[in-house]
């Protein structure tokens, strides 16, 4: 692009609405097509403002790495063509969703004939998933019996009736029951639905006086597999026709499968009925995965991935095994991890080294510094540099102040799981393009200056030692 035709167009765009697939097309000739395709390409445009623009990302992983990496470079690309735009904004929506909605048109002709769903895209959306099968279920000790009890009910229906399965969020129980539904849709008529959507079908078919085919949606089917019970609290009228619904298919031999984030009767707001069904079956629950069955489901993921892209390098044994470690919250989470390091790998063409893995994985982790608070650090680096909390969060640019706010930054950066703006929003609501200067200022002292390291590693100490200190 010459000169001539940059100025042309900052002065046309200066009035009229931006150009965003040209933006597009312009970041992937800067940054490169594989940082684009694999970061930028999934921002899109939402609106435009007087100085701002209001972007959209899938995820707050994505946001808080484009912000962090690649924030100043897309910014000094959309001032050539809007050369008013100071700052950019970003919202996280899940554009996933969307598209998956619109395909459900399709899926519907090819899905098997024995499978019953509610002709509706909501309920659709929430379809059986040919990708989580018995197969694939990693088993160890804290889900064996989950998964026994889910295999056995497919060999006999109403061997026990209801089947109960709870456990915490990404432990794999929504990979049950859809393991069952598929198995299951074979021989005989299968409703999967969550419920969050059968209440959104009860409340539409009340709005549209058609009950009647709501109940015979629901209880003419031979296995009823509802995930996540736990949204119907508080819903009486929903729970009423749930109730119904739930001894109707008991009658004529139906098999329930139930899943929820806890055993029913630490459910709240539940008909004490409804309750009494659920712990009359069997009820079984999943509890956070143990080391072995962790590095089993890294090691397998890693398997996956790696011979999905096998022109990449491949992640050591030794980053598995730091996985595995420290990452003991959830299954969905171990997964997570992993994508990420592979993620890394295909970036930098680079496994990424100890060090690294740990700020790629920084939110994941399960080590004391992501309690640290905030509030805690400004109090910390307030003392060590002898000034009040209100001169350094004042708008003042002494030297005497700067540092020490940049070096507060900076630490809340690397010791917190907080994103760019919500840095900001603790520091005097200063804009997140503030707080990216800071983090690369104090990390270019740190080079050159052995004193500024030696700080940041006192004060380091001293935080965690005092949160250390709270916890207990």
């Amino acid at each position: 692009m010459n000169k001539s035709f940059t100025n042309k167009n900052i002065n046309n765009f200066a009035s009229e609405e931006i150009d965003w697939q040209q933006i597009q097309s312009e970041m992937k000739n800067k940054l490169g097509l594989e940082i684009y395709e694999s970061w930028l390409k999934k921002i899109s445009f939402l609106e435009e403002h007087n100085n701002y623009l209001l972007l959209s990302v899938p995820t707050r992983f994505i946001r808080d790495w484009i912000t962090s990496r690649y924030l100043d470079q897309i910014l000094k690309i959309i001032k050539l063509y809007k050369k008013d735009i100071i700052r950019i904004e970003f919202k996280i929506i899940d554009q996933k969703v969307d598209k998956d909605l619109k395909e459900t048109t399709n899926i519907e002709n090819t899905q098997n004939e024995n499978v019953s769903f509610i002709k509706d895209s909501y309920l659709q959306y929430n379809r059986i998933d040919p990708n989580k099968r018995f197969d694939n279920f990693i088993t160890g000790s804290s889900n064996k019996l989950a998964y026994e009890a889910s295999l056995k009910v497919t060999e006999t229906i109403s061997h026990y009736n209801p089947l109960y399965i709870y456990g915490g969020v990404g432990m794999g129980k929504t990979h049950l029951l859809n393991s069952i539904g598929f198995e299951m849709k074979k021989k005989n008529k299968v409703m999967f639905i969550s419920a969050e959507r059968f209440m959104y079908q009860f409340v539409k078919s009340i709005k549209s006086n058609d009950m009647v085919k709501f109940k015979e949606y629901f209880r003419n089917t031979d296995i009823l597999l509802i995930d996540d019970i736990q949204f119907i609290s508080g819903k009486e009228a929903m729970q009423e026709e749930f109730f119904h619904t739930f001894n109707a298919l008991l009658d004529k031999g139906s098999q329930i499968i139930v899943s929820a984030d806890r055993a029913p009767n630490k459910l709240m707001r539940i008909q004490e009925r409804i309750k009494s069904r659920f712990s009359g079956g069997l009820v079984v629950d999943i509890q956070k995965p143990d080391l072995e069955l962790r590095k089993k489901i890294v090691q397998k993921k890693t398997e996956e991935l790696n011979n999905l892209y096998s022109d990449q390098l491949q992640v050591s044994k030794d980053i598995q095994d730091f996985i595995s470690n420290e990452i003991s919250g959830s299954v969905r989470e171990l997964v997570g991890a992993v994508n990420r390091i592979v993620s890394f790998s295909r970036i930098y063409n680079k496994v990424p080294n100890l060090p690294e893995t740990k700020v790629v994985l920084k939110d994941l982790l399960n080590i004391s510094e992501n309690k640290v608070t905030i509030d805690l650090i400004q109090t910390i680096v307030c003392k060590f540099f002898k000034i009040s909390k209100n001169e350094m969060l004042s708008s003042r640019r002494s030297r005497y102040l700067v540092r020490p706010r940049q070096t507060a930054i900076y630490l809340t950066k690397i010791l917190t799981s907080k994103s760019l703006p919500e840095i900001g929003r603790e520091f005097s609501n200063r804009d997140h393009t503030t707080i990216i200067h800071s983090v690369k200022t104090i990390e270019k002292i740190k080079e050159k200056d052995p004193e500024m390291v030696d700080n940041i590693n006192k004060l380091k100490n001293q935080i965690l030692y005092n949160n250390k200190e709270n916890e207990i």
